[in-house]
């Protein structure tokens, strides 16, 4: 490991020798601790490991930056127990000794976990010899507490549960935490004993909308703490929370670097050289993109996955950039004979608490193999610190709408030194700049060729396996309306996070052709967009509306699919495409008749003549001034200047009195109406 201080700031670039992180052992107080350590595979410190430890041990406030996989969330585990364990006296009920905070229920399930492997290891007071049924003794180190919103427990409940166990350890979430110190728990719990404070994915947090919550907490706190800030990306809003909540901060970065014997050491006002760039991916992961269009990209999805699997892989994860689709995708795919061989799992942000709990414990326990392995579609929800083991490939449908999130979602593998996977879905055109964009943020990407069908040598754009695909979708989408509505809606979400993407200039939905989307979607009819009238047509369409009888396309839920009836009966038939035209231009004249007058296009058409016959008035005037001789009366043109001017005069005075209040508006647009 090579560590060089630069002012406040510690750099330690990552380098693996053999397939292992080289750094020295773990140091442990406890034998049990370091047995915990041994049994959770590690053997040796992570550079990120070797540098915050020491550094919180010392009393130092850290803001850390690592690449995802490379033991963060050790780093401030083992400080923690390390300090309570070091107390000279023990916390009494009602104290907290340390608190973590991270932005999901998922993550602080995870940190939670990890702090109870070490604390059950803990060996527990000896009973007294002399009492041969005395009780055991509680555990000398109680239990951590959990706090997420949406568990079984209450707020009422949390207090009771951290007042029974005495736990000295708090991990939640923002909002239940704020809730525990400052709501319920006002009078209840004392934080005057606090020691550590760690903000897990600290970023993430601010981008989430805690920075209020965080706030409230913070003031609340003892200012005689070590606070802790870990993320493998950091962003400009760090900046004012590290002023609030931190002390002389020690900034730990972590970043990739290759290293070779006999290179020149670089001068520190040399730029460096390509090979010296940090990356902010783990060195192990190999990160490729792949270009099709828009029609061919789930083509791409099945034909990556069965590439890797052919190759060994057993554990995937699939990322979409909406919960809509996540749902929708997980609907098509488990009835796809082409995803016959994989157990599916979904997981996003709307599935009640205990599902998404559930869900992440049956792709984590799965045993997969390359012949049964197992995949899970997932949006964002499972990007962000989830240690989910022996993932090999990460493949990702949607670029993430936020860039940060790219290196989280990528670090889902290649963890703690193991070889994994990353492939992301871009379609031909504007997006390819991503590649270059990605390469700026230290996010380098390899290109892998389009994936053509075995049987075929050469490429064809568009793909036929689009149209043989899109008819095999369609054929599951028929069996139920319900999946078709669920394909509306995650067709409607995606164009609406395609529009607001961070990088607009790159993601411009006027450049994507929609209806080529659909076909990747699979589906039957477009939904009624704005969008669509201005996307681009390519000469070569896969997509086309599903020629069937819409009145006979039934629902498999009984209830909805009586309710669909009533609306057939009750007057309200499904109207053909011609027909539904029809009805739109007539809903469009029908909402210019009831539009207010100053907006009606008659009105303005009125306004219009109007300048016209002032700007023909002065003209008139001007010629009769240059030339003053009296002009032939058959001149058809002076004599319609001169009734113009009367009508001018007449509709003058009548304004007048529409201001005086002697005639009313409505006789005033009578008395014009033909104008």
């Amino acid at each position: 490991m090579v560590a060089e201080w630069q002012g406040l700031t510690l750099v330690c670039p990552l380098v693996r020798v053999g397939g292992r992180f080289p750094g020295p052992a773990f140091l442990s107080r406890t034998p049990s601790g370091a047995d915990v350590v041994q049994s959770m595979g590690f053997t040796q410190m992570t550079p990120v490991q070797a540098s915050t430890i020491p550094l919180f041990m010392k009393h130092k406030d850290v803001v850390v930056e690592a690449v995802t996989g490379s033991g963060k969330t050790l780093a401030f585990v083992i400080p923690i127990i390390e300090k309570l364990i070091r107390r000279e006296a023990p916390l009494k009920k009602g104290e907290v000794g340390a608190l973590v905070i991270s932005p999901t229920r998922e993550l602080a399930a995870q940190i939670h976990s990890v702090f109870s492997l070490f604390l059950s290891a803990q060996p527990r007071p000896e009973a007294d010899s002399g009492s041969e049924e005395a009780e055991p003794l509680p555990p000398r180190y109680p239990p951590p507490l959990l706090l997420v919103s949406g568990s079984d427990s209450t707020p009422q409940q949390d207090i009771t549960r951290f007042l029974d166990t005495g736990a000295d350890i708090v991990v939640g979430t923002p909002g239940r935490v704020e809730e525990f110190l400052l709501g319920k728990g006002l009078n209840s719990v004392s934080v005057k004993e606090l020691d550590v404070l760690v903000l897990d994915e600290a970023d993430r947090l601010l981008d989430l909308g805690f920075t209020a919550a965080l706030t409230h907490i913070l003031n609340h706190l003892p200012k005689q703490r070590r606070t802790g800030l870990f993320s493998a990306t950091m962003t400009d809003a760090l900046s004012e929370l590290v002023r609030v909540g931190l002390r002389n901060p020690v900034r730990v970065v972590v970043k990739v670097e290759n290293k070779k014997r006999g290179v020149k050491r670089r001068r520190e006002d040399e730029a460096p050289a390509p090979a010296d760039t940090g990356k902010r991916t783990p060195a192990t992961l190999r990160n490729i993109y792949l270009r099709c269009l828009p029609s061919e990209k789930t083509v791409q999805f099945v034909r990556v996955l069965e590439k890797r699997r052919s190759e060994g892989a057993a554990r995937f994860i699939a990322y979409f950039s909406t919960c809509a689709a996540v749902e929708y995708f997980y609907q098509v795919f488990t009835k796809l004979p082409a995803f016959s061989k994989f157990a599916i799992s979904s997981l996003h942000g709307h599935l009640p608490p205990a599902k998404r709990t559930a869900t992440l414990a049956q792709f984590v326990s799965h045993p997969s193999t390359s012949e049964g392995p197992a995949l899970l579609l997932c949006t964002d929800v499972a990007a962000r610190g989830l240690d989910l083991p022996d993932v090999d490939v990460v493949v990702q449908y949607d670029p993430p709408q936020d860039p940060k999130q790219f290196s989280h979602r990528c670090g889902r593998t290649a963890r703690a030194g193991k070889q994994g996977t990353a492939v992301v879905l871009l379609c031909e055109g504007r997006e390819e700049d991503y590649v270059d964009f990605l390469n700026i943020r230290q996010i380098p990407l390899v290109e892998e060729q389009y994936i053509v069908d075995p049987s075929s040598s050469t490429a064809t754009h568009p793909d036929p396996a689009a149209a043989e695909l899109l008819a095999e979708m369609r054929k599951v989408i028929r069996q139920d309306r319900a999946i078709h509505d669920k394909g509306i809606k995650a067709f409607v979400s995606f164009v609406r996070a395609y529009s607001k993407h961070e990088a607009n200039y790159i993601f411009q939905i006027k450049d994507l052709p929609l209806k080529e989307v659909a076909a990747a979607f699979g589906l039957l009819r477009l939904p009624k967009m704005p969008e669509l009238a201005k996307a681009p047509v390519p000469k070569d369409a896969v997509w086309s509306e599903a020629d069937m009888c819409w009145s006979e396309y039934t629902y498999v839920d009984k209830v909805r699919e009586k309710q669909r009836l009533e609306a057939l009966g009750g007057g309200k038939p499904e109207l053909s495409a011609a027909e539904k035209e029809l009805k739109k231009q007539a809903r469009a004249a029908q909402r210019e008749n009831n539009s207010s007058w100053s907006d009606k296009t008659k009105q303005r058409e009125v306004r219009d003549l109007r300048r016209e016959k002032k700007k023909r008035k002065r003209e008139w005037e001007k010629k009769a001034t240059v030339h003053p001789t009296p002009v032939p009366v058959n001149d058809d043109e002076d004599v319609s200047d001169g009734e113009d001017w009367k009508e001018l005069q007449k509709e003058e005075r009548m304004a007048k009195r529409v201001k005086k209040g002697q005639v009313t508006a409505e006789q005033f647009n009578a008395e014009f109406s033909e104008l």
